[in-house]
């Protein structure tokens, strides 16, 4: 088994870990290393056949439940996109997503840090979750087409926020 470097990992995953109760294991830093190592927000199976090649013993459950510890202590957060699989995402500064109906991708998209979503009267955000639905710049200039429904006839893309 071929151990992450020390430089791979965020330093205060002990730390950070130990603050919410959680010990730290070594398929705990194996998941965390899969999530650094490719942002490109996996789902938890795609993080478990990663995993799985420098950990062959990892079982899917170890991994959702090292996943629902890196959520609980700060180090990742969970995305989800309309019906689809939970996806993982290391960013932890505020940003929204980018999912491209044509080649399935998810991309961090920075944020301002007010967005400018008027709220009503006495609502304080918190947290945002927006994830824009569109074309990713090589499915735009490949002419790839996605999943009906996603952009109405003018191109525009959808927003969605949630407030906690």
């Amino acid at each position: 088994m071929r151990r992450a470097a020390p430089d791979d990992l965020d330093p205060r995953l002990h730390e950070r870990l130990a603050t919410v109760g959680f010990r730290f294991t070594p398929q705990r830093e194996q998941v965390y290393v899969v999530l650094l190592r490719k942002r490109d927000h996996p789902t938890a199976e795609e993080v478990f056949i990663r995993a799985k090649r420098e950990m062959p013993d990892i079982s899917m459950a170890t991994v959702y439940n090292c996943l629902d510890a890196l959520v609980k202590c700060g180090l990742a957060r969970q995305v989800t996109l309309e019906r689809g699989a939970t996806r993982f995402c290391p960013n932890m500064r505020e940003h929204g997503h980018f999912y491209c109906d044509g080649c399935r991708n998810v991309f961090d998209v920075p944020l301002s840090a007010a967005p400018g979503i008027a709220l009503p009267k006495g609502y304080r955000a918190e947290r945002y979750d927006i994830a824009i639905h569109g074309r990713c710049p090589a499915c735009a200039h490949a002419g790839r087409s996605g999943a009906k429904g996603r952009m109405n006839q003018t191109g525009d893309v959808r927003f969605t926020q949630s407030v906690i």
